[in-house]
Parts: C-alpha cells; structure tokens; sequence
C-alpha cells in the first residue's frame, strides 16, 4: 500500500550476500554475536509499528563501540544498508529493518555512566531505558524531563533519533529540548560529538539537527542529557465535558489565560471508557471528553493557577472539574492516560496509532474532521493528545483479519495526516516520519525543500548506506503520489472545504 517505500541505494536495488557478510563480520569481530538463522532473526522483522514486517539480512547485538565502528566500516565497504535499533518500541517504522540489509541493535549499551548534581546532567548510553535515568538522578532530587508513554521501556538513543516527547512536554519541551550533547559514529566509523557540555556551542547547531533524524546521520553511541529539579509540587485537575469540541476550545482557552501547565491531556470518550475499563482511574465514562490539567511548581502558585484554571474550564462549558484528592489519586489519573494506547487494544484485534500536531486553536476542526472522516471509511476512531502542544494521537481500530480493513485503516490515517498539514500543522510530533508518514513528507514540503534534505543526508552519509528508504521520499516517488499540490503559502488544502 505504502508506494514510496523501497531499498534503493543510490537508485538500484541493493543485492547483498548475506555468506559474505557474515564471513567478513566474523573475521574482523569474532567475538560479535550475529544472529543468522531465519528463527534468530524473526523477533526483529517489525518495531512498534507492527503492521510493517521485513526480516533482516543480518541481526548484530555488539557490546563495544570498537565493534560498532569497525561493523560500519565493513557494511560502509560491502555497500550494505544499516539500520539502527533499540528498544524498537518506536511506531513509525522507523526501525523497520531491511531485507538487504543490516540490523544494528544498540540494547546492550545500557550503562549509566554518570549522574552529575552539581551540572544537573546525566550521561547514558544509547540503550538506556528513559525512565531509568529518572530513577537514577531521584535521589538527587533531580529528573529527566521527557516522558513518553513508553518511558518505561524506550531507550534514549531512539527518544533522539525520533526527538521524542511525552504529556510533559508542553512545559518542559521535546527531547532536543533536554539534550547538552550526543556521540556519534558516522558510516565510516568516526566518531563525533555534537553539542557540549556548555549550555551552546560554536558553529551550525548540529545536536539539533541530528536529533529526530531517524538514524539516517548516524549512529548513537553516548548521550549527555539535562537533569531537572523535581517541582515541590504538582496537582492535577480532571475536566469532563458533554461536547468534544468544547474541550478542544478548553485547552486554546488555557493556553491563551497566560497559564502553561507541567501537562494538559485530552482524551474522548472512546479512550475514556477503555482506560477506564483497563486502569480504573476514576474517569467518568459517560463525558465525551476529558481534559488532564497539571499544575507544578510552588505550593502559592500552584494553588493560584489551581483556581485560575477552574474558572477558565467553567466558562469553557466543562461539566464537573476534579482535583485529584492526593498524590495517589495524582498517578492514577495520569495513570489512565498513559496506558491509553495498550488499553484501547483491548477493544479491537489491531488499531493503528497516528501521530500528527496542528495548531491549539485548531482542535475543534480537526476533531470534526476527523469524525467524518472515520464515519466515511466505517471505522472507529480513539482520540488521545498532547493537547497543550497540539500532538494529536487517534488510534484506528481495525481488524487485520478482515480483507481491506488494514488498507483502509492506513488510507484513513493518511487523509488525517494531511488535514493536519491543511490547518497548519505538521504529519508529526514525536513518533517521526519512519515508513508511515513517508508518503504523507510530500504533501509537507515541496520539492526544493526535500532537495535540501537529501543534501544534508548526503554531507553525513554520501551513499545513502543508514536507514534508507525512510523518514524523506525522493522527488520522484513524491510525484508518484501526487501529492506535490501542497506546500508553504499555498492555498488551503483542498479537501478543507468539506470540514
């Protein structure tokens, strides 16, 4: 279905000896566990994104940056792709290995290698779970910002190859936004450090660059991150409200009182009532929707904001307002909330996760839109955002099982994306583009714009050797799916005029 997506290297398909490979691999690295057999490597077909499945040519797990570097020089000198891989909890395909290619699983760089207090910085290997370094710098009263649903199983170098966020990052930022420094192997096996441990650097801003580049520059090897003060405190309001729409205006309306919470969450009744049924947080099943306000900092401004945002939510049309009772009833509305994604599973044999960002003051028009949307491809929608940032995450149910229903799943996924893009937003914000959203990067950017993408992937990867076929379609695929019509300044999207 996804046409964009290929192997091409260099505009041919890249055919490697899978014998040859592993002979030179094992002749450089013997101590390397390679993973061979058709059985080893079957774990590793898919990421998050399990809707996408390709087996690996060849499955690497090394231990020691001198066997990463010399694997690229050998795959840089055989010509073979590389991807990179780590948790694999990511849902974009952005991990999706490569049939005439090699997987490069970093998992075994877990190490912690400092918590510094003083700095208020913590440097990690790329396997590092998020939440571990959290859990590391507590006894310092310090922790890492972002927090992504799944915090408690992602590892840091795939937050920065997918600049990942999490329900905090309206108040604390993305993953760029926490980052002081990262080491990097090129394909060539050299390695980089990009950033410092300053709070800038001299020169072109490369650490930003590099970070959410989907491993197409290079490969993760140290990442210095910055630490946080735990706020003193932190409360939680629950809003409930009889229309969706309302709640979308709810989250502009707070935004616009001057107030910025540590988390502002959004959930529809669908979501409700499946993380009601899996969590038992308390939410009310029979609102339409609800809104997830935190309020951190000191206890005076807190309890200000507290009251602000009360009033804000009762001239939005918010049916009843909670305030979580204590910490306990804290963690577990958040609790609903971040368990969303598996809870709805349990409604539907499959659902497929989106992820696209729009302007705040645009939630009700796409929540409508949206609606018609799945009304006219007969399938049910969950919708979960980001809400404060505009992140928008709808889960589309469908049953796999049934001829046609993945196929339009992904069709429906794809018109989302692009309404999106027709209010001004953007096909994602935090998940990355991966395989997913390739098709949907040409409805973003025009064709001068891509160009300057594949030029920066050329200066770091002339051969096109990390990750291809991922995260930006060439110009020629892009004219294939036909979808070169929108780009900046143009004018409204077509397919606006019937939302």
């Amino acid at each position: 279905m996804n046409i964009l997506y290929d192997e091409r290297i260099d505009g041919k398909l890249n055919h490697v000896d899978q014998a040859e490979l592993l002979a030179s691999l094992r002749g450089a690295l013997p101590d390397l566990e390679i993973l061979h057999s058709e059985e080893d490597r079957k774990p590793y077909e898919c990421d998050g994104l399990s809707a996408y499945r390709t087996m690996p040519l060849l499955v690497a797990l090394p231990e020691k940056l001198d066997q990463v570097a010399e694997i690229l020089r050998i795959c840089r000198r055989l010509g073979v792709p590389v991807v990179a891989r780590g948790a694999g909890t990511g849902l974009s395909g952005g991990a999706l290995p490569l049939e005439q290619g090699l997987l490069l699983v970093m998992a075994r760089f877990n190490r912690i290698i400092e918590i510094n207090p003083e700095g208020r910085f913590a440097r990690v290997q790329p396997g590092v779970r998020n939440l571990a370094i959290s859990q590391a710098a507590e006894p310092f009263g310090l922790y890492y910002a972002p927090d992504p649903s799944s915090q408690i199983a992602c590892s840091i170098g795939g937050n920065v190859a997918e600049n990942a966020g999490g329900v905090h990052c309206l108040k604390y930022g993305l993953t760029v936004h926490n980052l002081l420094k990262v080491d990097i192997l090129t394909i060539d096996g050299e390695r980089i450090t990009l950033g410092s441990d300053a709070l800038d650097a001299p020169g072109f801003d490369l650490l930003a660059l590099f970070t959410g580049s989907e491993g197409l520059l290079g490969i993760v090897t140290e990442v210095t991150v910055k630490l946080l003060p735990k706020p003193q405190v932190a409360r939680v309001l629950m809003a409930s409200f009889d229309d969706v729409e309302k709640a979308g205006k709810a989250v502009a309306d707070i935004i616009s009182a001057g107030i910025i919470p540590g988390g502002l969450e959004m959930m529809d009744k669908l979501a409700i009532q499946a993380a009601e049924d899996f969590i038992h947080a308390g939410y009310p099943v029979d609102a339409e929707a609800i809104l997830l306000c935190e309020l951190d900092g000191v206890e005076n401004d807190v309890r200000e904001d507290i009251e602000r945002v009360r009033n804000v939510l009762a001239i939005a049309g918010a049916n009843d307002v909670q305030l979580a009772r204590d910490e306990a009833e804290r963690v577990k509305f958040w609790a609903g909330r971040k368990n969303a994604f598996p809870a709805v599973g349990r409604m539907s044999p499959d659902y497929y996760c989106m992820d696209g960002t729009i302007p705040r003051k645009q939630l009700p028009v796409v929540l409508k839109g949206t609606a018609e949307l799945a009304e006219q491809y007969g399938l049910r929608v969950a919708n979960v955002f980001h809400a404060g940032d505009g992140n928008m995450h709808p889960l589309i149910l469908f049953d796999a099982n049934q001829p046609g229903e993945f196929e339009r799943a992904e069709a429906l996924g794809g018109e989302i994306l692009e309404l999106c893009v027709a209010v001004g937003g953007t096909i994602t914000g935090e998940h990355g583009v991966g395989r997913e959203k390739i098709n949907q990067m040409c409805v973003q950017f025009n064709s001068d714009e891509l160009t300057y993408f594949h030029a920066i992937k050329a200066a770091f990867d002339p051969h096109g050797l990390l990750n291809p076929g991922k995260n930006v379609p060439t110009l020629h695929r892009c004219a294939e799916f036909g979808a070169m019509h929108v780009h900046h300044g143009n004018l409204p999207f077509p397919e606006l005029e019937r939302f």
